[in-house]
């Protein structure tokens, strides 16, 4: 029997807020800044917590998403670093392009290292990367891992060729790309805000700010204002990609590779095989009681996982 489909999860508040705990209207209070800069062939947005000169963080977010959800997590780390959250193109408020590419989304990165002063601190800036942010962010360890100091990856599976037909393979046909709807009214369109790949969530505080920040005003044929969303539709039957198994294999900086215990995307086979691929040294850390998105699922623990690994690797430059 199938399974029920999801409902999405912010239809019973009919646009307002949901209830929050302290925790997160204080860290959404720091707010950060938001800046633009130009960098390989786009206009990338940016989001800054903490000063230049501070040990540098760059936060990378996952699929059709965008800067704004690390908005929650990046305060508790700008006391002690200069945090950065991105928008990858194709997402958020970066520019759209004709065709993607890991090369684009890797110059993105060494663009925003450069112009957001990550790099101007005492050591090398860290990465960490949401779902398939990790996959450039990879490809960005295994080209240019020396400009990096090590990178922190967060429910993102690294498959073999074997693996990924296997998933094709068993996956129902998906639809022709085609343009984002148009909702009449905010209210509207944030009802439809959904996860991908979908599932609940208990903290929809975090999810309605997410759902947001994942709309954009538009203007309709006939004049008036709608809303729809901030990615381009086409940019995944547009993207060229890499091997994200080889790249990681190929790391030329640190490496921690977290999980959520309960996501679908990390089966025992893909916890088993990326142990075996990374390089020695790395961390492997599964997050409990969170599945995919962990950003939402387990907020709390999320920080306390990198604050460890940070740590440890602080400790081992201190060390050298």
């Amino acid at each position: 029997m199938a399974s029920e489909p999801i409902p999405a999860p912010l239809v019973a508040f009919a646009g307002a807020r949901p209830p929050a705990p302290a925790w997160f209207t204080d860290a959404l209070a720091k707010a950060p800044e938001r800046t633009t800069h130009q960098g390989a062939g786009v206009t990338i947005e940016t989001l800054a917590w903490g000063e230049r000169g501070k040990p540098g963080l760059l936060l990378l977010h996952g699929g059709s998403a965008h800067a704004d959800w690390w908005s929650h997590l990046a305060p508790f780390f700008a006391s002690t670093h200069r945090v950065v959250a991105t928008s990858w193109s194709g997402m958020g408020g970066t520019d759209w392009r004709p065709a993607y590419s890991m090369d684009d989304l890797m110059g993105e990165m060494l663009a925003t290292l450069e112009a957001t002063g990550l790099e101007e601190g005492p050591v090398k800036p860290l990465v960490a990367s949401h779902s398939f942010g990790s996959f450039p962010g990879m490809a960005f360890a295994a080209v240019h891992g020396e400009r990096i100091g090590g990178l922190i990856t967060i429910d993102s599976p690294f498959l073999s060729k074997e693996m990924r037909a296997k998933r094709d393979f068993s996956r129902p046909p998906s639809r022709e790309p085609r343009d984002t709807l148009v909702y009449d009214r905010f209210e509207q369109a944030i009802a439809r805000f959904r996860l991908m790949p979908a599932q609940t969530a208990e903290n929809l505080y975090i999810v309605d700010n997410i759902a947001r920040y994942s709309l954009r005003e538009v203007k309709k044929a006939d004049g008036s204002s709608g809303w729809t969303w901030r990615f381009d539709p086409f940019m995944w039957s547009r993207m060229t990609r890499r091997d994200p198994a080889e790249d990681l294999a190929a790391a030329k900086c640190r490496l921690a590779i977290t999980w959520g215990s309960r996501s679908v995307l990390f089966p025992d086979e893909i916890k088993d095989y990326v142990r075996r691929q990374a390089p020695a040294g790395t961390f492997f850390v599964e997050i409990p009681e969170a599945q995919h998105h962990v950003l939402i699922d387990q907020p709390l623990a999320l920080i306390t996982t990198m604050r460890a690994v940070i740590s440890a690797w602080d400790a081992d430059d201190k060390a050298r």
